[in-house]
C-alpha cells in the first residue's frame, strides 16, 4: 500500500464550538458562578425582610456548613448598624460566648438581618470576582501565573488571621487576645482609639485584617489558577499537530 499522511481528524463540530467558546469565554462562566455562590448569602436577610423565612433559613442553613456564621463578625442588613459587637448581639438574643450557640442567631426585624456568612468570606469570593474581571481579564492572553511560593505568600495573611482568631477564640468569644488586641495597642502605643484595638466591628483591627487577607486571597487564587486554566484551554484548542504514516 502507498504511503499516505493525514493530520487526526478534529472533534465533532458542537464539541469543538463548545471547546472554542469556553476557551474565549470561561472567566464569565466562572464569574457568574462565584457571582451566585456569592450573592446567595445576601439573599437571606432580604427573604427574611420580605417574610419569605423558609427560603431565608434554607440559606443560612446550607451556607452553615462553610462558615461560623458568627454575628459579631458578619454583616446585617435592614438595621441601624452594619455590624453588631457581640455585648449587642448578646443583648439580642442570648448572654453566651459559646460560638455553636451565637452563630444561631439570624436577627430580627429590630436590628437587621445577618448576611448568611461572615465578612471574611464576603470579602474572599467577592474580591476573586473583582480581580477575575479587573485584572485577568484585560491581561488574560499574557498574565503569567505568579509563582507557587508567591501564592502562599498571598495566602499567609489569611492562615496566620485565621488561626490566631482560632487559638484566641479557644478561650471563649469576647475573651481572647484577638479581641482586646493588648499587644497590637503595647506596639504602638495605645495611638488608636479602643474601638479600633477592641472587638470585630467594621473599621476595627480585626476586621480590616479580614478585609485585607481576604484581599489577598481573592488576589492569589485569581493569578494563580486562572492562567493555568486559560493555558489549558488554549492546548485544547490549538493542540500541537501530528503526522501519521500508513503503509
Amino acid at each position: 500500500m502507498p504511503n499516505e499522511s493525514f493530520r487526526a481528524q478534529p472533534a465533532s463540530a458542537p464539541l469543538s464550538r463548545l471547546t472554542t467558546w469556553l476557551t474565549n469565554y470561561w472567566i464569565w462562566a466562572v464569574c457568574l458562578m462565584l457571582g451566585l455562590y456569592v450573592g446567595l448569602p445576601w439573599l437571606a436577610p432580604i427573604f427574611m425582610k420580605v417574610g419569605w423565612t423558609r427560603a431565608g433559613e434554607l440559606i443560612y442553613l446550607l451556607y452553615s456548613t462553610q462558615c461560623h456564621q458568627l454575628p459579631e463578625r458578619s454583616f446585617f442588613l435592614f438595621g441601624p448598624k452594619t455590624m453588631l459587637s457581640l455585648s449587642e448581639v448578646q443583648n439580642a438574643w442570648k448572654n453566651t460566648n459559646n460560638p455553636l450557640i451565637l452563630r444561631q442567631f439570624i436577627g430580627n426585624p429590630e436590628i437587621g438581618w445577618k448576611v448568611a456568612w461572615s465578612d471574611r468570606m464576603v470579602y474572599m469570593y467577592t474580591s476573586s470576582i473583582l480581580f477575575a474581571l479587573l485584572f485577568f481579564g484585560p491581561r488574560r492572553k499574557t498574565l503569567k501565573p505568579v509563582p507557587w511560593w508567591g501564592f502562599l505568600l498571598l495566602l499567609l495573611p489569611m492562615v496566620l488571621d485565621g488561626i490566631t482568631h482560632f487559638i484566641s477564640d479557644l478561650n471563649g468569644i469576647g475573651a481572647g487576645f484577638r479581641d482586646s488586641n493588648l499587644w497590637l495597642a503595647i506596639l504602638t502605643n495605645h495611638t488608636f482609639s479602643d474601638s479600633f484595638y477592641i472587638g470585630d466591628a467594621l473599621g476595627s483591627f480585626n476586621s480590616w485584617m479580614r478585609l485585607i487577607s481576604g484581599l489577598l486571597f481573592g488576589l492569589g487564587v485569581v493569578w494563580f489558577l486562572f492562567p493555568h486554566i486559560q493555558a489549558s484551554f488554549n492546548q485544547t484548542t490549538n493542540p500541537p499537530e501530528t503526522n501519521f504514516q500508513v503503509q
